[in-house]
């Protein structure tokens, strides 16, 4: 286990597949720096979204309260790509999926080139809603599925 791993996102009608991701890290270390990105950041990069910032953190906190995990959490807002992941050597591990991987190994590119250590990367897979697809804000914003992966269409 890491004493500190690192899972961002945007955390959208926070999901099935994004508490997996969370309790994957919890799983892989001590303490979990959760980056959320900002909303003038999703703006300047035009990535949909329905919540605000101050509701998608509330939504992650409300289930680590639920799930004993708060006092190991600490939360930062993500302005760029990459956050506090190229500034911060003592960050050993960080939790993907297959979608933001290129994310993190160019993160770890940058960390080489700077004289910091690389991060050992955990890819999870992604949790499928009832018709085999993966489980996505997209899908949800279309009122394709529920946040648990149920059918509604």
């Amino acid at each position: 286990m890491h004493k500190f791993v690192a899972v961002g996102g945007t955390f959208d009608h926070f999901h099935k597949g994004h508490k997996k991701l969370i309790l994957t890290a919890f799983d892989k270390g001590e303490f979990v720096i959760i980056g959320v990105t900002s909303d003038e950041f999703l703006k300047k990069i035009n990535k949909p979204h329905d919540e605000n910032l101050c509701k998608r953190i509330c939504n992650i906190v409300k289930f680590l309260i639920e799930k004993n995990l708060i006092e190991r959490a600490y939360f930062v807002i993500l302005n760029d790509p990459y956050g506090p992941i190229i500034r911060n050597n003592f960050i050993e591990g960080i939790i993907v999926t297959k979608e933001t991987l290129h994310r993190a190994e160019e993160a770890n590119k940058i960390r080489e080139s700077l004289g910091m250590s690389k991060m050992n990367i955990y890819v999870i897979e992604y949790e499928l809603a009832a018709d085999g697809l993966p489980i996505s804000s997209t899908r949800i914003r279309n009122k394709e599925i529920d946040e648990e992966g149920n059918l509604i269409k």
